[in-house]
């Protein structure tokens, strides 16, 4: 019996000692650099200068559209991988890291086992030597509105079939032999003109020359009315290519029918161009307002737009807007120019920045009209309360912790976390300079840390709020909040101009802080600001006020229904010397 139990345990040990090995070789493994031999030899054909910029390895099951077109936030993405590249000379290969950040697998050694396709692009940098001192690396926009898969000048892979097993990828060299052409610029019509004009104020800061642009829409009866001064209005949102939704002519018969996966609308294009059409027949009708109407282009090194004010990391983009550009439009097409006499709509960024000016140049504009507007209220930055959370992506209590939402449906189904699209824009760019959605946030809003960046709300891998930050973002860019402190101040110079409209089911949560707005701007006296907020109901992203029309229609009726919006309520800020009349033919 003792030489059995003896046996016995002397197995148990050895089975023990076994196991002992087997898992710390596993956590060995696990915690191992993956191993990855990707070549990229120094694409000479199209630069002989020495390089900076992002290498971003993106993966993908099919071929629909290219790789570098599928990454997104939802579980459609495609995998990507980044890795900054600095002093890349014409004589070296670079080695892709096999330790990069990646997005949705954070690891090459997790990627799952089977065929894929590979491509790479190379996101080019250039040297900004500002006038604070600070040297950095940024990429330019070069006329397609700061997109990192379509940017002018960037080189990119033809796609290749590759096999993945257990983690690793063959080894491979993958020349950057494809480089994204020129975009034409816009031609002048009777009805839309371009202009371009440098800017002394960003260029002083930038230490380089850099512009700002505008499409002008003309008001019909324009050239036979020399006389006539005009109100303007001045549409704020993302990069325009053009003067968009204006369309003189019908459809296309022979366009081919494109469904919306946004909007689960059949033959969205069509709807589009004839929505374009209509406008233009409005526009030219008797009845319709002659007003000039213009939409910028204000890109940045961060963004497809300044989000029309002055940041520290970005520079004076909004006194250059206001006292640059603006004047000048109304200088060569004959505006009122008198700040009654300019008023701002837009939704989303363009809902943001309509506020934002109307806020922080009072008097320089008459109204705004904010439709969905990122977030004005800095106590919703979306799902986080910047000041009492202590982290973004998670609500945790003290035995777990939740995952914040990012995006959901007008139903509440959920498709992405914050975490999801903060590690998407990881992938794309270190320092803030991914191009997107939260980075330019903190280009916007943030203090410049010792480098010339953007100081960082949160940690961008584990959420941990920066409370410093935070309190900088309060005084300087929390629109809700700077309501109610100044309101004692330029109350006066508000009332009557403010209009915010959301969805309630806005797929960014971005209701949440116009409820907490207006809870401040319906608590105002002496005077009480006489404006407008309206809801919604389940409306998605873009609701701009329109209760008859869905959000496919309503968000292509911009200019129609807040240049007639404006017109109503202009007596409410003009002057009484004011000239409401000529201009009304």
């Amino acid at each position: 019996m003792k030489k059995t139990q003896a046996a016995v345990i002397k197995l148990y040990m050895l089975v023990t000692l076994f196991i002992t090995i087997g898992i710390s070789s596993c956590n060995s493994d696990k915690n191992a650099p993956a191993t990855l031999s990707i070549q990229l030899p120094f694409p000479s054909e199209h630069y002989g200068e020495t390089l900076d910029g992002r290498l971003i390895l993106l993966i993908s099951e099919h071929l629909d559209t290219e790789p570098r077109f599928q990454l997104r936030d939802d579980s459609k993405t495609c995998q990507g991988f980044g890795m900054d590249v600095t002093d890349w000379k014409p004589d070296e290969t670079q080695q892709f890291d096999g330790e990069a950040f990646g997005y949705p697998i954070r690891s090459f050694k997790n990627l799952p086992s089977g065929d894929y396709f590979v491509q790479v692009l190379f996101h080019k940098y250039e040297t900004f030597n500002r006038a604070d001192g600070h040297v950095v690396k940024l990429p330019m926009d070069r006329g397609e509105g700061q997109q990192w898969n379509r940017a002018p000048g960037n080189l990119y892979s033809t796609p290749q079939k590759v096999t993945i097993s257990h983690g690793k990828l063959p080894s491979l060299t993958i020349k950057l032999d494809q480089k994204i052409p020129p975009i034409p610029e816009p031609e002048d019509t009777k009805y839309v003109k371009h202009i371009k004009i440098k800017s002394k104020l960003l260029s002083d800061f930038w230490g380089r020359d850099m512009y700002l642009g505008a499409h002008v829409l003309l008001p019909e009866g324009w050239e036979s009315h020399p006389n006539v001064k005009y109100p303007l209005a001045i549409m704020h949102g993302h990069f325009p290519r053009d003067f968009g939704g204006f369309r003189t002519t019908p459809p296309d018969p022979d366009l081919e029918p494109e469904y919306s996966e946004r909007f689960k609308v059949e033959g969205y294009n069509r709807i589009v161009q004839q929505e374009a059409y209509d406008f233009y027949k409005a526009w030219t009708g008797p009845d319709f307002p002659r007003v000039i109407a213009i939409t910028i282009q204000h890109p940045t090194p961060y963004y497809d737009d300044s989000y029309a004010v002055n940041s520290a990391a970005q520079g004076p983009f909004g006194d250059a807007i206001t006292h640059e550009l603006i004047p000048y439009i109304e200088q060569q097409f004959r505006g009122i120019g008198e700040g009654w006499s300019r008023f701002v709509y837009g939704g989303s960024t363009g809902g943001w920045e309509a506020l934002a000016v109307q806020v922080k140049y009072p008097t320089e504009y008459g109204m705004c009209f904010a439709a969905c507007p990122d977030p004005i209220d800095f106590r919703a930055y979306c799902l986080v309360n910047i000041y009492e959370d202590g982290n973004a992506y998670y609500k945790e209590g003290p035995f777990r912790k939740t995952l914040v939402p990012g995006h959901r449906d007008y139903l509440g189904n959920v498709d992405a976390t914050l975490r999801d699209m903060n590690h998407r824009e990881l992938v794309l760019g270190s320092k803030g300079r991914s191009g997107q959605q939260w980075d330019i946030w903190e280009a916007t809003y943030s203090p410049i840390d010792e480098e010339g960046y953007p100081k960082r709300i949160w940690n961008r891998l584990t959420g941990e709020i920066d409370k410093e930050v935070a309190a900088y973002w309060k005084e300087n860019y929390d629109l809700a909040y700077i309501l109610k402190r100044d309101w004692g101040k330029y109350g006066n110079d508000w009332k009557n101009k403010i209009h915010l409209y959301c969805g309630d089911m806005d797929n960014y949560y971005l209701n949440n802080a116009v409820y907490l707005a207006e809870e401040i701007l319906s608590e105002t006296t002496a005077p009480y600001y006489n404006g407008e907020v309206d809801y919604g109901d389940r409306a998605e992203h873009c609701w701009n006020g329109d209760h008859e029309n869905g959000n496919h229609i309503s968000r292509l009726r911009y200019h129609q229904m807040f240049i007639n919006k404006y017109v109503d309520k202009v007596q409410t800020v003009a002057p009484k010397s004011a000239d409401l009349t000529s201009w009304r033919y």
